[in-house]
C-alpha cells in the first residue's frame, strides 16, 4: 500500500459513522444468550470474537461455551442501532437502559 492509498484509507476510516447499539452473542448449540452494548457495534463484533478466538474473553462463561461448542454456533445479532445526534448527551444513559431491557426480555447474561 502506498502513501497516498494509505492516506485515503485513513481519512475514510476517521470519517466512518459509528453505530452505537445492543448486540447479543446466540450460541446455538446451548441456547446461551449474552447481550452486550457498544458505542461502535462493527468494532465491539470483531473485538469480542478476536478475544474468544484467542481464548481471553473476560466473560468466562461465553469464554467456556465458546470452548466447548466452537465457533460455528456463535451468532452476532444487531439487536438495535441507537442514533447519536438524537440522542446527544443522553446516549450512554440510553444504552444501560435499552441494555437492561433486552436481558430481561431475552434472559440472557450481561457482556
Amino acid at each position: 500500500m502506498d502513501r497516498t492509498q494509505r492516506k485515503a484509507a485513513l481519512a475514510e476510516y476517521r470519517e466512518r459513522k459509528v453505530e452505537p447499539g445492543l448486540f447479543a452473542l446466540r450460541c446455538r448449540a446451548s441456547g446461551e444468550v449474552w447481550v452486550g452494548r457498544a458505542p461502535d457495534l462493527p468494532a465491539v463484533r470483531n473485538r469480542v470474537f478476536f478475544t474468544l478466538r484467542q481464548g481471553g474473553n473476560p466473560h468466562r462463561t461465553l469464554q467456556e461455551a465458546w470452548n466447548t461448542h466452537g465457533a460455528d454456533s456463535f451468532v452476532f445479532e444487531v439487536l438495535e442501532v441507537l442514533d447519536p445526534e438524537e440522542l446527544g448527551l443522553g446516549l450512554d444513559r440510553e444504552l444501560k437502559s435499552r441494555h437492561a431491557a433486552w436481558m430481561e426480555q431475552l434472559g440472557a447474561v450481561r457482556i
